[in-house]
């Protein structure tokens, strides 16, 4: 939706619209050997002096004609020349960074190319401005419109037919829309069940402008598959059908034969491979992440920093808890970053801040949740300012210690969201959301402890952001960040309600401005506040009236 900015020079105002990008490729370069290759595709925009990351695809395997589900969402300005480059890389190794992925080809235009032009086809290119063969990249537009409508869908299978020769098939649900022009674009992807002939998908919900373009006869296409490892998926079958028909959902549940087009032309006697049912389908408003603002929401910040050995010894300057007058170590700088955006929304603007891992004065006992302010009836710091005077207090105080477990401090913090649950029933409504920024040295030990505190805390009015600072190995938060596939708890079984945590590593932000770090580890806060209360069916609070004039 186009807004109206402030005034520019000469009293002009300007014209600023969201879009979203959805980008696909074709004939892409085969680095691998025994396979093919495995692309993800990445966003740059220039700030004027370089290139900076805007965003990933999700990696595809064995694919050299990818169609990307993630879109990446921007700000587009009329007036502005915005400089755009995506490029593509072959994902072999689970380093964060690109530097040790193949790259097979990029493309630079502006913003305003891919939104005039849309859908904007252009040949990959090399490093050094040669063609990557016949590869190409095709980006398409489309205006998101805030607070339009949004279709929520929730559907199951039965009886599909079974791809796997020693268990059963593993089958998610795609989604595809049809493009202005007629072609196919991947839009959704559902989870994988595992081993299940007759799965329960979660609901999920797509913008009715995605899905069909606000045409409720227009046709989607729905794929079942049998997810691979090796990321070659078999089609088990599929359907189309229209939004109108979907609809017919709200009164009793919808069915459709899961249809394999090649099996039903070679086959005389084929039926189908299975039934898939839509159980329920409704069409709601979508509300921003401001309208709950404007309606008094409250962000409460906490903080837990890390405080176990392997970050080295304080007093040495390649501790990463090293105070150097001169200048912040990275836990600080992490700390300034994200905590200047959020204090904003918090009107008292008190931070409990926790550390763990570390052995407590007087005896040197090891604890894995404790105040830094070591006042447990009072763990609150007043500001950022006070929260880094805090932390600086406290480092010359414990012993650094160890292991690194984290599932108590996230149970900390999530008992105070469950208590902020239980208010919004009390006729507080969408008034509290907690905020978790928790900043560590390296993989955790307590991974199903952890992942079991995460689950339980998915369904509560709680973010979490982990920021890894130094150098370590943080493949393993990938895991945590929901990235791998559908975070599960290996006690009782149970998934994740929503996707509530996201990982940064510091150091891909060393050299860059403080905005850029706090930009990408805030970047899913918004949405993660509307899927919440979304999922709570609690919409905003009315905005308080204006005080009388004195």
């Amino acid at each position: 939706m186009a807004g109206m900015g402030p005034p520019g020079m000469g009293g002009a105002m300007v014209c600023v619209t969201k879009v979203e990008l959805r980008i696909e490729c074709r004939n892409l370069l085969n680095r691998d050997t025994m396979s093919k290759s495995d692309p993800c595709a990445v966003l740059y925009l220039h700030n004027g002096d370089k290139w900076i990351e805007e965003g990933r695809t999700e990696g595809i395997k064995n694919e050299l004609d990818p169609r990307f589900v993630r879109a990446f969402p921007l700000e587009y300005r009329f007036e502005t020349v915005q400089k755009v480059k995506v490029a593509v890389y072959d994902m072999d190794n689970t380093s964060d960074t690109v530097k040790d992925d193949d790259f097979l080809g990029k493309m630079e235009c502006t913003l305003g190319q891919i939104v005039s032009g849309s859908p904007f086809t252009q040949p990959l290119m090399k490093k050094k401005g040669e063609r990557a063969g016949d590869s190409s990249i095709t980006v398409r537009a489309e205006e998101m419109k805030e607070g339009g409508e949004m279709v929520d869908m929730l559907f199951r299978a039965k009886k599909l037919e079974n791809k796997d020769f020693m268990g059963k098939s593993d089958p998610f649900l795609q989604v595809s829309a049809r493009n202005n022009d007629g072609a196919l674009q991947v839009i959704w992807k559902t989870e994988v069940v595992k081993n299940n002939l007759s799965p329960e998908w979660q609901m999920f919900s797509i913008r009715m402008n995605t899905l069909c373009g606000g045409d409720r006869s227009r046709p989607i296409l729905f794929e079942v598959y049998d997810w691979d490892g090796d990321g070659s998926h078999d089609l088990i079958g599929g359907f189309e059908t229209t939004l109108d028909e979907m609809l017919k959902a709200r009164d009793s549940e919808v069915k459709w034969p899961c249809i394999n087009q090649k099996k039903k032309e070679k086959k005389k006697s084929y039926s189908d491979s299975g039934s898939v049912f839509l159980t329920k389908c409704q069409i709601t408003k979508e509300f921003s992440f401001l309208d709950f603002v404007f309606g008094g929401l409250q962000m409460s910040l906490s903080i837990a920093i890390d405080f176990t050995g392997s970050n080295g010894n304080p007093a040495s300057p390649q501790s990463l808890h090293y105070i150097d007058p001169e200048r912040p170590n990275e836990y600080m700088q992490a700390i300034n970053a994200v905590g200047h955006v959020v204090q904003d929304y918090d009107s008292d603007k008190l931070f409990p801040v926790l550390g763990f891992g570390a052995g407590l004065p007087p005896n040197n006992q090891v604890s894995f949740e404790f105040a830094v302010n070591f006042n447990p009836q009072n763990p609150y710091c007043a500001g950022i300012n006070g929260v880094l005077q805090a932390y600086q207090s406290c480092i010359r105080q414990v012993q650094l210690y160890g292991p690194t477990n984290v599932a108590p401090v996230i149970h900390h913090v999530a008992r105070f969201a469950h208590q902020a649950q239980q208010q919004e029933m009390n006729g507080k409504g969408a008034a509290a959301y907690y905020v978790l920024l928790l900043l560590t040295d390296g993989a955790i030990t307590d991974v199903g402890e952890t992942i079991d505190a995460i689950v339980q805390a998915s369904g509560l009015p709680l973010s979490l952001i982990i920021v890894g600072v130094g150098g370590a190995d943080f493949s393993l938060m990938n895991v945590l960040d929901g990235d791998d596939g559908v975070l599960r708890s290996q006690t009782s079984g149970q998934s994740v309600k929503r996707d509530i945590v996201q990982f940064v590593p510091f150091r891909n932000f060393k050299h860059t401005s403080a905005d850029q770090l706090a930009r990408q580890v805030l970047a899913e806060i918004p949405r993660q506040v509307t899927q919440y209360f979304k999922m709570r069916g609690l919409p905003p609070n009315t905005p308080s009236a204006a005080p009388p004039p004195q």
